[in-house]
């Protein structure tokens, strides 16, 4: 049997070489559909991978608690209860799991350097915050709880930040003022990248100092938090909830006045929303594999018309229909796997020119996905080839011979 197949191969090679235009053109359809499909999965895996990194860079098992409460489109609703420095301490004190907490107090602001203004979030917050949200010093320090308690005038320096106000200088020990408020720089994040929550843009100061020298308010506008594991998040979660609703003194069956926004669910939730972004990507490419399908299909019903004559002779000579179909079938499956070879080909490097031309995407394309592609490709010239096949193994010899 592997020496029958192995002749028709070779004779199914030398059958599609004698028309190279037509073969070319069968394949031609395969080749862009399966590079289509290869590149929008790498593009799909790609974004998925980059949102995904972004969200964890916020750090593992946080939660976000913001007053108000979120309604539709994340807009607040309803009464708006203040969060309080103390809610944040309660939180800390009181519901078991929680490994540390940070209250935050934001507003934007001018930054002033020795006369440059240049537009910057002033972020008030307490030293957990640093190593709740996985955030790295370039150089320097961070403000110990104690300087946050005595409401010292001392900040930590985004990336991007710095190099605006500083260009190349070292910020560490540099002045800049906030509403005419001097405050000395004692650290440098390093650069984290775009992102939500990302600290490149932002001036960190202690929550105390902001608050009562800077914002003018008792108000914060949200507390971080992190669970001790990511097995109890749920549960403290709840808790938290069960505490503030307590301590807002909200009834029984009333709305809350707050917002829990749990940082594993929404990774979770946007790794099913890009799941299904990149199978929708990969189906849309897909279409045009089904157009180079038929178009195969088409090609071999003409090769079949055209063969006739050497049909009637190879069934005179003793071959089988199950023969005449192998060989047809077989020079569909090859048409359609070198077009499938030559798309996987094109569609990785089509991907890897991506970057070139955007740097916001980078694509991943995987060895999965290519080898699915090379099976589908085959597939599709089993299936396409199936009807030309079978109608050339049912030619009834003596009428193929007359023919000419």
């Amino acid at each position: 049997p592997s020496m029958y197949l192995s002749a028709t191969v070779k004779v199914g090679i030398k059958s599609l070489a004698s028309n190279k235009l037509r073969s070319a053109l069968a394949a031609l359809g395969i080749i862009i559909g399966t590079s289509a499909v290869i590149a929008m999965l790498a593009i799909g895996t790609g974004a998925q991978k980059q949102v995904l990194s972004r969200l964890s860079s916020m750090g593992a098992n946080v939660m976000i608690v913001s007053p108000g409460l979120r309604g539709r489109g994340g807009v607040s609703t309803g009464t708006q209860q203040d969060l309080k420095v103390e809610d944040a301490r309660a939180i800390l004190e009181e519901v078991p799991g929680v490994a540390m907490v940070a209250p935050v107090a934001r507003a934007s602001a001018q930054i002033k350097y020795f006369g440059k203004n240049t537009q910057g979030s002033l972020f008030g917050t307490s030293s957990s915050y640093f190593s709740l949200r996985d955030i790295e010093l370039e150089n320097g320090r961070i403000f110990t709880e104690g300087e946050v308690e005595r409401n010292l005038r001392i900040a930590v320096i985004g990336s991007e930040l710095s190099n605006t106000v500083f260009g190349k200088t070292d910020p560490v020990g540099e002045i800049v003022k906030v509403k005419g408020i001097a405050f000395t720089v004692i650290g440098k994040i390093k650069a984290k990248g775009e992102g939500w929550g990302s600290p490149d843009n932002q001036l960190f100061v202690p929550y105390t100092t902001a608050m009562n020298q800077i914002i003018g308010t008792e108000n914060l506008r949200e507390v971080n938090l992190q669970a001790q594991s990511e097995s109890i998040t749920a549960s403290v979660q709840s808790d938290v909830e069960t505490l503030l609703r307590k301590r807002h003194k909200i009834a029984r069956g009333d709305e809350n006045d707050f917002t829990i926004t749990n940082m594993d669910e929404i990774k979770k939730n946007m790794s099913e929303v890009t799941n299904v972004f990149r199978l929708l990507l990969g189906g849309i490419a897909a279409i045009s594999l089904v157009v180079g399908g038929i178009g195969i299909m088409n090609v071999m019903i003409v090769t079949v018309t055209e063969r006739t004559r050497e049909i009637g002779i190879r069934k005179a000579i003793g071959a089988t229909e199950a023969n005449i179909m192998t060989q047809f079938l077989v020079e569909s499956v090859i048409v359609s796997g070198f077009g499938g070879l030559v798309g996987v080909l094109l569609g990785i490097m089509g991907a890897m020119a991506i970057p070139f031309f955007t740097s916001s995407i980078t694509p991943v394309t995987e060895t999965g996905s290519a080898l699915l592609a090379l099976g589908v490709s085959a597939g599709i010239g089993i299936f396409f080839g199936l009807y030309p096949a079978w109608k050339a193994s049912k030619l009834d010899p003596i009428e193929a011979l007359r023919h000419e």
